[in-house]
């Protein structure tokens, strides 16, 4: 941590410049935004990845990863004349100090709730005075996100003029109430009535993922994460018995995987 970090980002700049440049690298030139865009995605998750993951080193290269394609876009738009990284850096430590007139400024907050309803406030302000409308209309929120997200976005929308559950075992009982319309469709062998309760109940699990703090596209993930990792062990034990999955009945698999539980909680 003794590098010079003025050196560092000028250094990386010079070579986004190069890679972009005459003689440069034939794949990097032709990029465009929306493809940057889409890969900015992916590294975004690989580092939630090495957060979970608990790894600096992982952690440092996948933060290099996602400020890299931030640097790539930013050269693109400085191509067009549109706007360089200064103009990015610039802006954000300008809106951010603007948006904590409690640490900034002489603005007083007594809770949490203050600190997110004087946010709110600053930007519906700083969008009067852009010209933009206030408040967006709640088709249109989150549209770049995905699914997930985009529900979250939808229902913190809807929350914030009062259409909520008191509290979370309000959205419990929601939950329990689209699960028995789900089962219903079920017996019905009707695939859009069954796709369309199966989406209710995701939407239900997204607002009490909103309730208890929990980002879905994050819990989803590690979930993923860690079927992966159970899966595999079971793989791996069945090949060490000279066994296949195919080969395998659905107890055995069954067994290994509370094995694999087992193992996790003493790790």
């Amino acid at each position: 941590m003794n590098k010079n970090l003025a050196d560092e980002i000028s250094a990386l700049r010079e070579i986004i410049t190069t890679l972009r440049g005459p003689g440069g690298c034939p794949w990097d030139r032709r990029q465009q935004k929306e493809d940057i865009g889409k890969y900015l995605i992916d590294e975004a998750y690989e580092v939630i990845e090495a957060i979970d993951e608990g790894s600096a080193v992982h952690l440092q290269e996948e933060l290099g990863d996602l400020l890299f394609h931030i640097f790539f876009l930013s050269h693109m738009a400085e191509e067009k004349g549109e706007f360089d990284l200064a103009d990015v850096v610039g802006g954000v430590a300008e809106k951010m100090t603007r948006r904590h007139p409690h640490v900034f400024g002489d603005r007083e907050v007594n809770s949490i709730e203050d600190v997110r309803r004087t946010w709110k406030d600053i930007k519906q302000e700083e969008r009067r005075e852009s010209g933009e409308k206030a408040i967006d209309d709640i088709g249109t929120v989150g549209k770049g996100l995905p699914s997930l997200l985009r529900a979250v976005a939808v229902t913190e929308k809807a929350s914030d003029v009062g259409f909520d559950w008191d509290n979370a075992a309000g959205v419990i009982e929601k939950i329990d109430e689209e699960m028995g319309e789900l089962k219903r469709a079920l017996t019905e062998d009707n695939r859009v009535h069954i796709a369309n309760e199966i989406g209710d109940l995701f939407l239900s699990l997204v607002n009490l993922c909103r309730f208890v703090a929990v980002n879905p596209e994050v819990a989803l993930h590690a979930s993923t994460r860690k079927f992966i990792k159970r899966f595999s062990f079971i793989e791996n034990r069945l090949q060490e018995r000279g066994l296949s999955l195919p080969g395998a009945s659905m107890e055995e698999m069954d067994i290994l995987w509370d094995i694999s539980k087992e193992h996790e909680s003493k790790e």
